[in-house]
């Protein structure tokens, strides 16, 4: 059974030369960047981004992150990073397709899991602040779990 998407959210950029090796691919460390630059957009898009979450309180550490790679990412290519928010209650949980831009084949599968802690003790949150479900209900795609 696959899990509920709570929403999607879609961020495209291209490859720069910086991220590839001798044969232009990609290296694989940088994979987590572009993760990263779309989870980004899609807190921005949320109104929630880091900064938001230290005003209300809260850091977000990657407490786990898995990563397969299909096929290699190469200098130039554009590419488009799809996260699917499939947890907002105990933690945020975001599913990646990283996807060629113009032909949707697919490149890596990937996901992140985020838990809040407290700034002012230091303390992992087993539920979610209510500024953050808050936020994540504001996002255009967003379905209440059934």
């Amino acid at each position: 059974m696959a899990k509920h998407v709570y929403c999607r959210h879609f961020t495209e950029m291209e490859v720069p030369f910086f991220d590839v090796d001798a044969m232009q691919i990609a290296w694989h460390g940088h994979y987590v960047k572009y993760l990263e630059v779309a989870r980004c957009d899609f807190l921005a898009a949320v109104g929630y981004d880091y900064e938001e979450m230290g005003r209300q309180g809260y850091m977000w550490p990657i407490v786990q992150m898995n990563l397969k790679y299909v096929r290699p990412a190469r200098f130039g290519q554009k590419i488009r990073v799809e996260t699917a928010v499939v947890e907002i209650e105990s933690s945020l949980k975001i599913n990646y397709l990283i996807t060629d831009a113009a032909t949707g084949e697919k490149l890596t599968k990937a996901s992140t899991t985020q838990a809040a802690v407290s700034l002012a003790t230091g303390e992992m949150q087993f539920q979610t602040p209510q500024s953050w479900l808050n936020a994540v209900k504001t996002h255009p795609t967003f379905r209440e779990a059934e």
